[in-house]
């Protein structure tokens, strides 16, 4: 069964820490553009971050410097490192995997992160 599972979300405060996880089922992560979004109920979804089969990064303006993405092969696994956590970083997190960085056809069901102040 192909699917994409995340892990990780949590509450913590301004400043704070936490590190997402998605595991791919059915499918190698080094073989497609794997990323992550965000999205807050009631606004438009939002990149966070991307990395592509040639191992480029991208981020959002609003994350650079904050966030990492990274993958560990063996695992088959993406993470996303998110540092000095800000109450707007508050959404629910989804981890997706596309053919191209601009195209996604597979997403997890999403890992809630609560920031507060």
């Amino acid at each position: 069964q192909v699917k994409l599972v995340e892990s990780g979300g949590g509450s913590v405060q301004s400043g704070g820490s936490l590190r997402l996880s998605c595991v791919a089922f059915g499918y190698t992560i080094g073989r497609y553009c794997m990323a992550w979004f965000r999205q807050v109920q009631g606004k438009e979804r939002e990149r966070v971050a991307a990395i592509d089969t040639d191992r480029s990064v991208s981020y959002a303006d609003s994350v650079k410097g904050r966030f990492t993405i990274s993958q560990d092969h063996d695992l088959n696994t993406v993470f996303l490192q998110e540092n000095n956590l800000k109450p707007e970083d508050t959404a629910m997190y989804y981890c997706a995997a596309g053919f191209a960085c601009d195209y996604f056809f597979e997403w997890g069901q999403g890992t809630q992160v609560t920031v507060s102040s």
